[in-house]
């Protein structure tokens, strides 16, 4: 599976990725694990192990494969650059879903994740016709939020003790977009965003 945007691509990641995925995440060490849940006391560290790794990237293929969720890294200018997932996916009633997504801290201001979050969000309400993205953000996290601000998606407030992030149950700021509002402003966000230039 892969999807692509003006200038990102999207791809699952596979064990052969672990070079790349473990440099980035070691360099953007500090920029990162602030916004991230601690990794649990004697589970195996991703970024250093190889085995950790491919187990995560077999769990992901198990996600799509449900269709419970979808994991891609973003690629642009022939590196890895991040990633964006799509979990939760929930059927039913609902047909939801939670998008999360990081990227390097060397890549970071170049747009590259509001376009790998359209790129994502047109393949979830057109081939997974998913009714709602909701993407959860912690306050202070200004460069998080300021994705969702250039893509103009809808705040819907404040979430207490939403998340536990290193040990802290923070609050979130919940982001979202539905289907209805895709079909309103496709065009406006696939030409600012995945298009090419004329």
């Amino acid at each position: 599976m892969r999807l692509s945007g003006r200038r990102v691509l999207l791809r699952p990641l596979v064990p052969g990725d672990f070079a790349q995925w473990s440099d980035v995440r070691i360099r953007s060490a500090s920029w990162l694990t602030r916004w991230e849940p601690a990794r649990p006391p004697g589970v195996p560290d991703v970024t250093t192990n190889r085995s950790a790794f491919a187990a995560r990237c077999r769990a992901r293929d198990r996600e799509r494969q449900l269709g419970t969720g979808f994991g891609f890294g973003i690629f642009a200018e022939d590196r890895f650059c991040g990633e964006i997932n799509v979990n939760g996916v929930q059927r039913g009633p609902f047909q939801s879903a939670y998008v999360g997504y990081w990227v390097d801290e060397a890549c970071a201001g170049r747009g590259y994740c509001p376009e790998a979050v359209v790129v994502l969000a047109r393949h979830c309400f057109e081939e997974l016709a998913l009714h709602r993205l909701q993407i959860a953000i912690i306050p202070r996290n200004v460069a998080s939020r300021r994705v969702v601000e250039k893509l103009c998606l809808r705040d819907e407030g404040v979430a207490l003790r939403y998340l536990e992030i290193n040990g802290t149950w923070e609050d979130h700021i919940r982001y979202a977009i539905t289907a209805e509002e895709w079909q309103d402003r496709r065009d406006e966000l696939l030409e600012a965003w995945v298009l090419p230039t004329p």
